[in-house]
C-alpha cells in the first residue's frame, strides 16, 4: 500500500535504545552482571523478551542495568537540539529514561516508559497528548518491533540506519545519520527513500 507523506511532520516520536543512544553495552553488561555469558546476549528486541528467552528476571536484570554505560551515537545530541516538536516512546524503565533524559540535556516535549503502557509501546498517547494526527507525525527507530508500533499506529517509519544493527524493509524512510532528523522534521520523504 503506498502512503502519501505530508509536505511537514509536525512531529518526530524517537524511540531510545538503540536509535538515539547506543546501549548495547550497558544492555549486555547488565545480563553478564547476572551470570549471562556476553555473546549469549542478542539485542533489537524488547529487553523482556531478552530476559525471558535467557531465563533472567526482569526486575533483576534491571536492577542491574546502569544507564550510566549509554551515550548519545555520533551526531544525535546536535540533532535533537535542533528539533522544534519532538517526543520518546521507549521500552526503557522510566526512572533510567529520565535519568538519560536529564543527563543529555534533552527536552522532548513528552517522553513516555514502559509503565505508560498496558503492552507494548505505542505512540498513540503522545499523539493524542499532542494533539497531532499520526499521518503529521513519524516514529524513529531501529527494530522491526518500532517499525510495527508505528505502523499499528498509522505513523510513518523512519529507521535509525546510523545503528550498524538495523535493516530497512521496504516501506522505510531511511536515514543514513542523525542530522538527517531536522530535514525530516522540515521535509517529508519518499516512502522508500534514503536521506
Amino acid at each position: 500500500m503506498t502512503r502519501t507523506l505530508p509536505t511537514v511532520f509536525r512531529l518526530v516520536i524517537c524511540d531510545l535504545d538503540g536509535t538515539l543512544v547506543d546501549s548495547d553495552r550497558a544492555l549486555a553488561d547488565a545480563f553478564v552482571a547476572m551470570g549471562v555469558r556476553r555473546e549469549d546476549v542478542t539485542y533489537g528486541h524488547v529487553v523482556a523478551e531478552e530476559c525471558a528467552r535467557l531465563g533472567i528476571d526482569p526486575d533483576e536484570w534491571a536492577a542491574a542495568f546502569d544507564a550510566r554505560g549509554t551515550e548519545p551515537f555520533p551526531g544525535v545530541d546536535d540533532a535533537v537540539r535542533q528539533l522544534d516538536r519532538w517526543a520518546v516512546c521507549s521500552n526503557r524503565l522510566r526512572h533510567s529514561g529520565e535519568d538519560d533524559l536529564r543527563r543529555f540535556g534533552w527536552e522532548p516535549q513528552v517522553a513516555l516508559f514502559a509503565d505508560a503502557f498496558a503492552g507494548a509501546k505505542t505512540p498513540v498517547p503522545i499523539l493524542t497528548a499532542l494533539g497531532v494526527d499520526p499521518a503529521e507525525a513519524v516514529f524513529v527507530g531501529d527494530t522491526d518491533h518500532d517499525r510495527h508500533c508505528a505502523r499499528a499506529a498509522g505513523v510513518a517509519f523512519a529507521l535509525a540506519a546510523w545503528n550498524p544493527r538495523a535493516v530497512a524493509t521496504p516501506g522505510d524512510i531511511v536515514l543514513t545519520e542523525p542530522a538527517r532528523l531536522v530535514e525530516l522534521a522540515q521535509s517529508a520523504a519518499g516512502s522508500d527513500s534514503t536521506t
